[in-house]
């Protein structure tokens, strides 16, 4: 897709889980049941709290330390649970074809989720088709979320400017990113785990401004162009 956003934009950047894919809830249930079978009693809340939008590696890191126990083989079976829970139940964000159809811009996904994961759950959305192969995890950066390394190496690769680059997320430490990182952040409000204080938080954290809706992020981009006359 060629051209631009509008008057000073090179880039969209998407985050995927809970922007692109509303998955962010399917997780955290996984995530609570396989804690609870290794005796670590968290609420989804707690989860939606302190983790969503960090890596899976890093959140098992901060569990092993608050716990005091080794979680050697969550990695291995959270991927195959998840896996199996996104076949049967995953679905695109409501809109976001949509938007990509629409969107007369570059677009790349830069997301904490691995690269296996991020082909899986783009693919079973029918999402992939319009990112690949821009498509860029927080594997291929030394620090992941809410450090600025994923977005400045995704800008680096698509050949655009920070500042000329606009982000979509949907979790603080990715809005945080963004603003490291010299982005302008729209924060996104329109998953299952987003609850009524999130906009907030959102805007807090550095969201130039706030949708709820796909159909909403053409209009903010507009806005943002306007903004920069």
């Amino acid at each position: 897709m060629a051209g631009a956003p509008g008057p000073g934009w090179d880039l969209v950047i998407f985050d995927c889980d809970g922007v692109l894919i509303d998955s962010e809830l399917l997780t955290i249930d996984v995530e609570v049941a396989l804690l609870a079978e290794a005796g670590i009693a968290i609420t989804a809340d707690e989860i939606i709290e302190r983790y969503v939008g960090i890596s899976t590696t890093a959140m098992i890191t901060d569990l092993e330390a608050r716990f005091g126990r080794s979680l050697d083989d969550f990695a291995t079976r959270h991927a195959a649970r998840v896996r199996d829970v996104f076949d049967r139940r995953l679905r695109a964000m409501p809109g976001v074809a949509e938007v990509l159809a629409a969107l007369p811009a570059r677009v790349c996904v830069a997301s904490s989720s691995s690269p296996e994961r991020l082909r899986h759950t783009l693919g079973v959305t029918g999402l992939y088709r319009h990112f690949e192969p821009h498509i860029f995890s927080a594997t291929m950066v030394t620090r992941g979320k809410p450090a600025p390394d994923l977005f400045l190496y995704a800008a680096e690769r698509m050949g655009a400017a920070p500042s000329h680059s606009i982000v979509i997320e949907d979790s603080l430490p990715g809005i945080e990113a963004a603003a490291a990182a010299g982005m302008t952040a729209i924060g996104f409000t329109g998953g299952s785990h987003c609850r009524e204080d999130h906009a907030a938080r959102l805007s807090a954290g550095g969201a130039a401004v706030v949708v709820q809706t796909m159909s909403q992020i053409l209009p903010a981009i507009a806005e943002l162009s306007r903004r920069l006359r």
